[in-house]
């Protein structure tokens, strides 16, 4: 992959460049990619969040997590916090593909007074989804918190907490809105990270397709799209998946500062490494992985069917 090779960029997206229509249409699009997400994905994340959080010997590995849910809680504990990523993670994905978009007209602009052809190189992708995923780590941190708390909750033990509000409200009184953004630093990395790789993959197999088979964006079949999409999936999981796990066990960790067992983000690292080696920055993997296709693969789909549908 060369660094300047040149990307077709649309003429749709040029003369849409300064406008709000655009940027709507972006984030409306998003938010269907959003949505797809949470439900093709939320009970692949609940194995995953229950392996990453649980003590040691809990699970034997994700069919054991499987079973066990299934046996004492019933098929719809998959489900249990879907309402606020639903709602959340909609917000999330529109506010990453906004940016995203908004930032690649803003690189397109800056090239086209030295470059007579529309042209990104792949590091401007890469820094669109940095800046994407930053900007919505803010977000998605506190949601991830909510879902993973209401995740982790089983039937077997008093509820601590009956809902998504009451989960921020004993965070808010008990740790004050640190608390609520615990676990930020480990979410910045992973998503500044995981989504200039993110989109960076999209983009170059979009990319390719057109310039190979002579397309535009709007002709690729949509089983194309979603294999792209799950291998933008992929890209994000096989490099950015230890920080998730240590953003779970912050965001699993006591609500009480003076009760937490990791002090900070460094300390959950070395503490982790300690307990685990190298494997316990990948537990849950498994089921993450075999998330990734599928979801992404819904998500873009989405994303691009909504794009061409508004035009």
């Amino acid at each position: 992959m060369e660094e300047g090779e040149p990307q077709i960029i649309e003429a749709v997206e040029q003369s849409d460049a300064q406008s709000s229509l655009r940027v709507l249409k972006d984030v409306a699009a998003g938010t269907c990619g959003g949505i797809a997400q949470v439900l093709v994905g939320q009970p692949f994340d609940t194995t995953k969040v229950r392996l990453q959080s649980a003590p040691p010997g809990t699970y034997s590995g994700a069919l054991d997590v499987i079973r066990k849910l299934i046996t004492t809680e019933g098929p719809l504990a998959f489900y249990k916090g879907t309402l606020t990523p639903l709602v959340g993670v909609g917000a999330c994905v529109s506010i990453q593909f906004g940016i995203f978009e908004s930032m690649k007209r803003i690189f397109n602009s800056q090239n086209q007074p030295t470059s007579l052809s529309t042209s990104l190189t792949y590091p401007q992708y890469y820094i669109s989804g940095v800046v994407s995923g930053v900007a919505n780590s803010f977000l998605c941190g506190p949601i991830e918190q909510v879902r993973i708390r209401l995740q982790t909750q089983t039937n077997n033990v008093p509820k601590q907490f009956t809902g998504p509000m009451d989960v921020l409200r004993q965070v808010r009184a008990q740790a004050g809105i640190a608390g609520i953004y615990r676990g930020i630093t480990p979410t910045l990395l992973r998503e500044g990270h995981g989504m200039g790789i993110y989109f960076l993959t999209y983009e170059y197999l979009v990319n390719k397709d057109m310039h190979d088979n002579g397309l535009k964006r709007s002709e690729i079949p949509g089983w194309r799209l979603c294999i792209y999409g799950g291998c933008a999936g992929y890209s994000v999981w096989l490099t950015a998946y230890p920080f998730d796990v240590v953003k779970s066990r912050m965001q699993t960790d006591a609500i009480n500062p003076t009760q937490r067992q990791y002090k900070s983000t460094l300390d959950c690292f070395r503490k982790t490494y300690a307990a685990a080696g190298i494997s316990g920055f990948f537990r849950g993997f498994v089921p993450t992985i075999l998330r990734a296709a599928p979801v992404n693969a819904c998500t873009f789909y989405a994303f691009e069917l909504a794009m061409r549908v508004m035009g």
